[in-house]
């Protein structure tokens, strides 16, 4: 007998608490991989957008604004929980763009070796991503 108090109307016993924990996780190397791709994305981005732009106005806005708009764009069409359903083409059609926009943002900066081996591994890491998805 437990002291946890109940409704008149809840006749069922108290669930166990150590029962109704999720199990985690797991996190392995092409997880880590993965989220380093998406936020040195993000980063290039914005560095992108303060190396290219003249300071203050526009500089600031490309620098707040590309990655913030890569980000919605990812939430709202590639994020697992995205509330916007896509099939699988469309879910690659908006990580290449994204990719290659990182990746194109590198070279436009004179920075080509950067930007191509940024879209090698994420390729590659999108590609174990989309495996793992469909299997």
């Amino acid at each position: 007998m437990t002291n946890v108090p109940q409704s008149p109307v809840d006749w069922e016993p108290d669930p166990d608490p150590a029962a109704a924990r999720q199990p985690r996780r797991q996190v392995d190397a092409w997880t880590v991989l993965r989220i380093a791709v998406m936020v040195f994305g993000l980063l290039s981005l914005a560095f992108w957008g303060y190396w290219s732009w003249q300071l203050p106005l526009p500089g600031y806005l490309f620098m707040v604004g590309a990655p913030l708009f890569a980000a919605v764009v990812w939430y709202l069409f590639r994020s697992p929980r995205s509330p916007i359903e896509t099939d699988i083409v469309g879910k690659t059609i908006v990580e290449v763009a994204l990719v290659v926009a990182a990746g194109a943002t590198w070279i436009s900066i004179g920075h080509p070796v950067v930007g191509l081996v940024f879209i090698v591994v994420a390729a590659l890491s999108g590609v174990v991503a989309f495996r793992r998805e469909t299997a």
